[in-house]
Parts: C-alpha cells; sequence; structure tokens
C-alpha cells in the first residue's frame, strides 16, 4: 500500500544558482526499509528532511510529497511529530533532557499526553530497547552507543508510521552499529514501520534493506533491490562503486547477476571458485612497515598517562604508555566510551594528565608554548567538527586561520588555495559552516586544521560523514603527510579505512591500549575488529585483509583460472 509518493521534487538553497535537489520522483510502499546512498553533499540529508516539514531546510521547493494521500505540508504539527519520527547522526543534538527516563518521556508530554500513557509507552519501549539498565542514569553519563539508541527510542515511543534516519551509525563502533541496525530491523519486521535510511557504510546495511537508493547530484539515478546493486552500480560506471561491500565487490568482480549480501553467502559463493590446491601461496605478503627514519626522539611519546574529567570520577585514560614513530600513519580503534578521544585530547593538550608526561618531538608538552603548538606543530580535528567554526561563513573561517598561521599574506592565501581546491569547498566557501552536510562539514573541518601545516596531525574521526572516493584521495593526502616526514595519529571507527592506509593500529578498553601492531598482523586474527573481506576469505586465503587481497588471490586459485 502506498504510503508516500513524492512527484517532480525540486529543491534548491538560499543563494544558490543550480539545483541541490532535481525532479525527485518515487512511492514508498508501507513497511518498505528503503537505504539511501550517494556521495556527501549529493543531496541525501535534504532529501529526507523534506519529508518532515518542520525541519526541512529554507529554500525553494517544488514539486509534491504526499503521505497517505495528503500533502505533506497540509500535516498537522502534531501529526508530523507522532507519525513521522527522524533521527540524527549526531545524538547530542537531538537530546533535549538530561535524564534517560525524561527524554523517553518528554515528546509524549510535549503533545499533551495523560501520565498513564506516558508511563506505559515509556515501559514498553525501555524493554523493547532493553535499556532498563540505565533508565534512571544521566544522559552525560551514557557511551555513544547508548545515546543514539535513546534517541531511536525516545523517537519510537511516539509510535510513527515512518521512521527517516539521517547517517545514524557514523559515531558508532563495529559491535554497537551491529546492535543498533538489528533494533532497526526488528521495528521494521515485528512494527511493520517504513524506513528510511541514509548510511555511507552499507556492509550491515544491505542484507536488512528492501530497496537501495542511489543518489547523484541531487539526482535519483538508481532504485533496486539490495542484490541488484553491484550490477548496475558497474553498468553507471560510478565512482561510488568504491563504497559498496566487500561481499558484493568480491563477487562483481568475476560475476554477473545478483549479488550475495552477507558474509556467509560470499563466503559460500568463494569456496565453490577455489581450486583445491591453490597454485600460489594463499597469503599475500605483509605490506611493508613505513620506512625508518634516522631520529632520534619519536613524535609522541606517553609515559604512563593517566587522566579523569573530575577529581572524584572514575579514571578515562589508565596508565597508557606508547611510542608513536615520526612519518607514520597510526590508528586507534574500540568501543565507544573507552577513552579514545580522550587520550587524543591529551596527545593534543586540550586536556592535561593528572599523572604522567606527553612529550612531543622530544620535548615535554607543558613546555611548548600555546602559541607554538597549534602554529605548525599540532593540528587538532575534535570529534564534534562544528566545534572548529567560529565565523559565519566557510570562507572567512580559513581566511583567519590562513592569517594568524602565516605573517606573509601571499603564503597564507597560496596555503588556504591549495586546500579549497583539494577538499572541493569553493561552492561552499559562501555558506555557513552549520548549513553543510555532515559530510561538507568535515571536510570544512579538515582543511582548517590542515592549513597550518602541522607536523603531528591529531584527527577524531575524520572519515565520520565521507564518502568512499573522497576517502580514497584523503588517503593519497595522508601517503603524501607521511612522505613529508609528519605524523597523522586517528580514531576511528572505520575499520576498513585503518586496515587499507594505516602503518599501525591499537586496540584500546577500558583506557588502557590493549594490543598495537602493524597493520595486517593487528586485524588478521580478531573476529569483530576487522575487515568484511577477512571474514570472507579466513579459512579461504588467511592472508586476505581487503577486498583488493581477496580478489587478487581469487585470480591466482580460481578454478579453471
Amino acid at each position: 500500500m502506498e504510503q508516500l509518493k513524492i512527484s517532480g521534487l525540486n529543491f534548491t538553497y538560499p543563494g544558490r544558482d543550480g539545483k541541490d535537489l532535481s525532479d525527485i520522483s518515487l512511492t514508498v510502499q508501507k513497511g518498505d526499509f528503503i537505504l539511501l546512498f550517494g556521495r556527501s553533499g549529493c543531496g541525501k540529508s535534504t532529501f529526507l528532511k523534506q519529508l518532515k516539514p518542520a525541519i526541512a531546510p529554507y529554500g525553494r521547493r517544488s514539486g509534491r510529497i504526499e503521505y497517505d494521500g495528503t500533502e505533506i505540508t497540509e500535516l498537522s504539527e502534531r501529526d508530523q511529530s507522532s507519525k513521522i519520527g527522524f533521527v540524527s547522526q549526531n545524538p547530542e543534538n537531538q537530546i533535549v533532557t538530561d535524564k534517560v527516563w525524561h527524554e523517553l518521556a518528554f515528546g509524549l508530554e510535549s503533545l499533551g499526553y495523560d501520565n498513564r500513557t506516558i508511563r506505559l509507552r515509556v515501559a514498553e519501549m525501555a524493554s523493547f530497547f532493553g535499556i532498563q539498565d540505565w533508565f534512571l542514569k544521566p544522559v552525560n553519563e551514557l557511551s555513544g552507543g547508548q545515546r543514539q539508541i535513546l534517541n531511536l527510542a525516545s523517537v519510537m515511543v511516539m509510535q510513527p508510521e515512518v521512521l527517516l534516519l539521517d547517517e545514524p551509525t557514523s559515531q558508532l563502533d563495529p559491535i554497537a552499529v551491529s546492535g543498533f541496525l538489528a533494533m532497526l530491523r526488528r521495528i521494521n519486521e515485528e512494527l511493520g514501520v517504513t524506513i528510511l535510511l541514509s548510511e555511507h557504510h552499507l556492509e550491515e546495511v544491505l542484507p536488512i534493506c528492501s530497496r537501495v537508493l542511489f543518489m547523484e547530484g541531487g539526482r535519483l539515478l538508481l532504485d533496486v533491490t539490495p542484490r541488484e546493486l553491484g550490477s548496475c552500480m558497474k553498468r553507471l560506471k560510478s565512482e561510488m562503486t568504491e563504497a559498496l561491500p566487500a561481499c558484493v565487490k568480491i563477487y562483481a568482480a568475476f560475476s554477473e547477476g545478483e549479488t550475495p549480501i552477507t558474509v556467509r553467502e560470499a563466503k559460500q559463493w568463494l569456496s565453490t571458485q577455489i581450486s583445491p590446491a591453490p597454485k600460489s601461496p594463499a597469503s599475500p605478503e605483509d605490506k611493508p612497515l613505513f620506512p625508518r627514519r634516522n631520529v632520534q626522539e619519536p613524535a609522541v611519546r606517553l609515559e604512563e598517562i593517566w587522566y579523569r574529567y573530575e577529581k572524584k570520577a572514575e579514571d578515562i585514560v589508565k596508565g597508557v604508555s606508547m611510542e608513536i614513530p615520526q612519518g607514520c600513519l597510526y590508528g586507534i580503534v574500540g568501543g565507544n566510551g573507552v577513552g579514545k578521544s580522550t587520550l587524543l585530547s591529551v596527545i593534543g593538550g586540550v586536556n592535561q594528565p593528572y599523572r604522567g608526561k606527553v612529550k612531543l618531538m622530544g620535548v615535554a608538552l607543558p613546555k611548548i608554548p600555546n602559541g607554538e603548538r597549534y602554529r605548525g606543530l599540532i593540528g587538532y580535528l575534535p570529534q564534534d567538527p562544528c566545534s572548529l567554526f567560529v565565523r559565519n561563513t566557510v570562507g572567512r573561517d580559513l581566511e583567519d586561520m590562513a592569517y594568524a598561521a602565516f605573517s606573509d599574506r601571499q603564503t597564507a592565501q597560496k596555503r588556504m588555495e591549495r586546500v579549497i581546491d583539494f577538499f572541493h569547498l569553493k561552492p561552499l566557501l559562501g555558506r555557513h559552516p552549520y548549513d553543510l552536510s555532515g559530510g561538507e562539514q568535515q571536510c570544512a573541518a579538515l582543511a582548517k586544521v590542515l592549513l597550518t601545516d602541522p607536523r603531528i596531525i591529531l584527527l577524531d574521526e575524520p572519515t565520520k560523514g565521507i564518502d568512499a572516493v573522497f576517502k580514497k584521495r584523503l588517503s593519497k593526502l595522508f601517503y603524501t603527510l607521511k612522505e613529508q616526514g609528519k605524523t597523522v595519529i586517528l580514531v576511528s571507527h572505520d575499520i576498513d579505512f585503518c586496515a587499507h592506509y594505516m602503518d599501525f593500529c591499537a586496540l584500546m578498553f577500558n583506557g588502557e591500549i590493549i594490543s598495537e601492531n602493524e597493520t595486517r598482523k593487528f586485524f588478521m586474527g580478531n573476529s569483530f575488529y576487522t575487515t568484511a573481506a577477512n571474514r570472507i576469505a579466513r579459512g579461504i586465503f588467511p592472508g586476505g585483509l581487503t577486498s583488493e587481497d581477496v580478489i587478487e588471490q581469487c585470480r591466482k586459485n580460481r578454478i579453471g583460472g
């Protein structure tokens, strides 16, 4: 049964010449689970917000959106609030109260429901989402994964018929992502709620969705089933084939037609393609480590670092000691709330440890004046890129940073032009940073950090909201920085990015560094903190870590190959 009907939808933000959404037409049936993907800035978030007029951005709109036969703008605010739920990628932007139980009740209170109904719905939803154990907790004590579950639960307590989600897993670790998406699957299958989900990471979403929409440049180019996606993207010859899951990419490299969409299916298919006696070693050679340089001091040395946010609070970082050489790419992975971001902030001097020493390039951090720290030594991208923006346009923000970093205006201007060109920011220079998409904000913030040409670059979730094509471009920038002897340390939930491009990786758990190794060795033995390609190849190609590894080995050892 038709629930949403979009006909000839066009939308343009103020001050823009071209259309941000162009002639989009589709129908959404009740109970659909639709995945929406495409490049950063292609219009995904803008499109989703058009489906809930109360949060739709200001601009020129034409075309028609019908909800159960009624023009969507004619729905009352009460109907919009109760029937159409929206979950953003950043739970902090949506949570409005200080207690878990109050957050669950807030929407119902706002709509004037009686106390008995509120208590019943809140109790039912808390049980459904399994949040009884933290029902009475303050929101600020929750992990990122818990906050996003709370965000979803506080929307679902309104009993919506349609659920819109804009990259809701972008700040979650791999295990939290699995839990969150399993919850969405239950909501769709057990409650019959229609779901439209915008997402960059397709690995775990593809098996649970019923349709996939691919957008490019504000246009809808594909509306297909998950199993048709690989062959359709191949025919389009789109750069965004880079975003396809490992199971799809590996199959599509050798066969046409409907593809596997789970690790299990890809593993079963792969096992039928391989000769019993491999023609070449099953395990590819390890990638070489970064070139060792004759340096006396590492870029970063931590000696027994302990940190807590308040004097009587629990320790967040517990006795961390590590050395990170100059000229390497170093990734730190781990679950939400284990201390990764806090550790990065300590390295960058944003937070001071109460015990232990931080040394940068052999100098104790407290001895480095603030004026020198952030002008050529440290570049720091925090978890929330918006915290870096201080002006009302992207262009002015970059100008301020460039002129503060370089006394010569000509040098500052040239440096600014380079980062604007690399991050494709020219169309965004006149826009307010808060009006950008999540991926565009991330690019603008990264540009501002790298504008000062720092020697030690600290990045908290740098690939958050960024599409697969730009990630590849970003990796080339990282390699260039590495060749220049600069050190990049990033905290990330993006396992594939770390596996492809980092020299070293470390796993943080409960405030401690539990494991540290060269990247390939680090990921090979893990069950969850590893790549889907590795899980597919395990037991067939023991050395396969990336899709490219598996495809290469399959070509060498394929039956009849």
